[in-house]
């Protein structure tokens, strides 16, 4: 087998065998097939597609180029929640409370920000001492007797994955639908998911912009789920506007302690419940959504969901005095309220724009060798179809620099728009 024919076959639209990607693969991740080859298979693949069985085929090598985590015997069914990021997205902060509170093992490798949108891990180390750099025995030990991880990427989980996303970050291949989806699902079964619910962010401050965009991408990585033997379902939510309140590292953890607490912003807290009914289905502790959702409310009210948090911010290294007085976090020398301008409904709140002044602020990455500022960030007020008065509070600047406070509230006030006449409100979820 020849990398070169390979290449040939795609690049002439035809289907290849699962022994072709898998040499293609291995061949790639031991340095065998060189970057221009595996460049030139990208292109061929971004212009001419895949096939279902294709995709999974390249998930599964990707998944296997590496360590395959093994969680049997360690919890009945292992349970991955995924969001495609965005901005004052600290779903997973709340969710996996909530969900190991009912009685369902939830162990998660999260991401860091880069670009405009949040870092899970960004934002739990705004809490002092908590280490997302469990090994993979700490993991297991951790999900065995607690219940409940939310740590780093430990091991070397799907490394063709990371090879390749590096080549398709500087080819012009990043927006191909089969690599999108084998470079998300390859990580989720290579760290031991059985089950996968996928929150599938679609708008202004998401990768996938349209809804038609959003839901092939969703139906992919349904498909690969299936066909490789995972319980998968896939949700498609809205990211056009912020969501929850809080964009910003310490910020958005107060926001989602406060959720546990039965507060929080309603959206936000809606969201999360709905995930969480979703994730208590296919993890077989509900039987129907309406059953889950009754499960995920009364973790709140009960103060079970809170407690299972501070279990886990005590197991991972972290001061658990920060959950139980939030005032403790690390507060921005400069916060400024900036009042509406002129009155009418909120047409717009751009979630891009908000996840690009947040990184200027301080709150995110333009780079990977950045530092993160977990005290900066924003407190938006106003959700789109909201009615406001002139003079109204808007929104909110915390900031540690002058000069970037005064930037920053000329990006977030230019991502809000208004109008005379009534705009409905956006959705949460659309499928």
């Amino acid at each position: 087998m020849r990398a070169v024919d390979i290449i040939i076959k795609k690049r002439d639209k035809q289907e290849l065998t699962p022994e072709e990607i898998g040499f293609f693969i291995r061949g790639f991740t031991n340095g065998e097939i060189p970057d221009y080859q595996a460049s030139a298979f990208a292109m061929a693949i971004m212009l001419n597609g895949m096939t279902p069985v294709e995709t999974t085929e390249l998930t599964l090598a990707m998944a296997h180029s590496g360590q395959v985590l093994d969680l049997t015997g360690i919890v009945d069914i292992a349970v991955d929640k995924h969001s495609s990021g965005g901005v004052g997205d600290k779903t997973s902060i709340s969710v996996l409370p909530m969900v190991a509170a009912c009685g369902l093992p939830v162990g998660k490798m999260s991401g860091r920000g880069l670009g405009f949108s949040g870092g899970t891990l960004d934002k739990l180390e705004s809490i002092p001492g908590y280490r997302v750099d469990l090994s993979t025995e700490e993991f297991k030990k951790q999900l065995k007797e607690k219940g409940i991880v939310l740590t780093g990427q430990s091991m070397d989980l799907a490394p063709a994955d990371g090879k390749m996303y590096a080549l398709r970050d500087v080819t012009g291949t990043v927006p191909s639908l089969p690599l999108i989806a084998s470079s998300i699902m390859s990580k989720k079964i290579a760290a031991g998911a059985q089950a996968i619910v996928l929150d599938v962010k679609m708008g202004l401050g998401a990768f996938m912009e349209t809804l038609e965009d959003a839901r092939e991408l969703a139906n992919l990585m349904v498909d690969i789920g299936r066909l490789a033997g995972r319980k998968t379902v896939a949700l498609l939510s809205d990211m056009n506007q912020p969501l929850g309140a809080a964009v910003g590292n310490a910020l958005e953890v107060i926001e989602a302690i406060d959720t546990l607490r039965g507060g929080g912003p309603a959206d936000f807290r809606e969201h999360c419940l709905h995930v969480a009914s979703h994730v208590l289905v296919i993890g077989q502790r509900a039987k129907n959504l309406a059953e889950g959702r009754t499960m995920a409310e009364k973790s709140i009210a009960d103060g079970s969901a809170l407690e299972k948090f501070r279990v886990l911010v005590a197991a991972q290294g972290g001061d658990v005095s920060y959950v139980d007085d939030v005032s403790k976090f690390e507060r921005a020398k400069f916060v400024e309220v900036v009042n509406a301008p002129r009155s009418g409904f909120i047409s717009q709140v751009h979630a891009r724009g908000v996840g690009e002044a947040s990184v200027a602020l301080g709150a995110g990455r333009a780079k990977k060798s950045d530092a993160v500022d977990h005290a900066v960030g924003f407190l938006i007020h106003k959700k789109v179809g909201d009615k406001v008065r002139e003079g109204e509070q808007l929104f909110e600047v915390h900031a540690n620099d002058r000069a970037k406070l005064d930037e920053a509230r000329t990006a977030v006030l230019s991502a809000h728009e208004f109008r005379d006449e009534f705009v409905p409100p956006l959705p949460l979820f659309y499928e």
